[in-house]
């Protein structure tokens, strides 16, 4: 009996390679490639005649959905929509299954690894019950849902002209994580002395959490730990944790720094937004500011740390040995945002040496 012929579409590399091992371990099944989005697909389909395809929604060039609909209106196949949208938005999944999607996968938000392997069952399964399916011809929908626009942080603060000679509120650390960013921040906040540089911080994480994990950061850290609040002052010796569900800005107020929340659109995607983060730092604290960038899925991040780096800002990011996911570092580091790559051991104390170190004194070497 003839394999199962498999093609993974999806941008992550780690998920395509992790979609790989699992369903390529089934002696009935077999990975015949991968694609990092839908164009690329669209010619491995010709060449290779997969008998399925699994299909992330959130990609680049084109999404999920779009492609979808193009492949039910002119070659249909049998589709699994893999995606962490399909647990989010229940709108997004009946979309896709309406449009010709045999099934649907939950992409973990974190600790792929564990997540995935304790699915791993449950997906090979899928995966052999539609290479039975037989999907008919279907004309593209007039009213096909289309995945939210991916907005940038203009959304939220557009980016003026940077001001110069700002007057000093002290060194600011500004932190950005997203999957397997909670053990990440307690590993550098633990390392953290009473009387550090304030710290403000963005994790990707629903509203129902941020308060806990603030708390249990507070318990963590000789720094007190904070879920921030509208107008708070920053102040050295704090650490203040974006609300889920908001994002979290660094405002003036004189000559002091206080925490802005914001209800806008989501950012990269995200909200709270690490860019949103990043670049009302940037514009607020200008080069006196240090940024980092932890693990992650994506690149929310990214371009908000090119702008600090861009204003003499000191920039770090994870490397990829001690990141659960290397979406985030490794675009910042793409991209020439970070300065250096560093272990998350060695964060903490490579953000004081820098925080000691006055902001014309620190070059901007390292990176790409």
């Amino acid at each position: 009996m003839k394999p199962i012929r498999v093609l993974i579409i999806d941008d992550s590399a780690l998920v395509r390679k992790m979609m790989s091992e699992m369903l390529g371990a089934d002696p009935a099944i077999e990975v015949v490639a991968t694609a990092p989005d839908p164009i690329i697909a669209e010619v491995k389909i010709r060449q290779l005649r997969p008998d399925v395809l699994t299909l992330d929604v959130e990609m680049p060039r084109m999404d999920g959905l779009t492609f979808l609909e193009k492949l039910m209106s002119e070659q249909p196949m049998p589709v699994l929509m893999v995606s962490s949208l399909t647990a989010r938005g229940a709108e997004v999944t009946f979309k896709a299954l309406e449009l010709g999607a045999v099934d649907f996968i939950s992409k973990p938000g974190s600790d792929l690894s564990r997540t995935f392997n304790q699915q791993a069952a449950d997906i090979v399964s899928k995966v052999k019950a539609a290479a039975g399916a037989k999907p008919r011809l279907r004309p593209p929908s007039a009213g096909t849902i289309k995945v939210t626009p991916r907005l940038n942080a203009d959304a939220v603060l557009p980016k003026p002209g940077y001001l110069k000679n700002l007057p000093s509120a002290g060194r600011l650390l500004a932190i950005g994580a997203s999957a397997g960013g909670t053990e990440a921040i307690r590993v550098l906040l633990e390392q953290m002395p009473p009387d550090a540089p304030p710290i403000v911080i963005t994790q990707h994480i629903p509203a129902a959490f941020s308060g806990p994990f603030a708390e249990r950061m507070d318990r963590c850290s000789a720094m007190r730990v904070f879920e921030a609040k509208n107008t708070q002052p920053i102040l050295p010796g704090h650490a203040y944790i974006a609300p889920g569900g908001q994002h979290l800005l660094v405002m003036r107020d004189g000559a002091r720094l206080v925490c802005r929340l914001h209800d806008g659109p989501p950012v990269s995607r995200h909200k709270p937004s690490v860019d949103v983060l990043f670049r009302s730092v940037a514009v607020s604290a200008g080069g006196q500011a240090i940024g980092a960038i932890l693990t992650g899925m994506g690149d929310d991040g990214a371009q908000g740390l090119k702008e600090l780096r861009d204003t003499g800002s000191p920039t770090l990011a994870q490397d990829e040995a001690s990141s659960v996911v290397w979406g985030m570092p490794g675009a910042a580091w793409k991209l020439g945002a970070a300065m250096e790559l560093i272990p998350i051991e060695r964060m903490a104390s490579r953000l004081l040496q820098l925080a000691s170190t006055g902001p014309a004194q620190v070059r901007a070497g390292g990176g790409r």
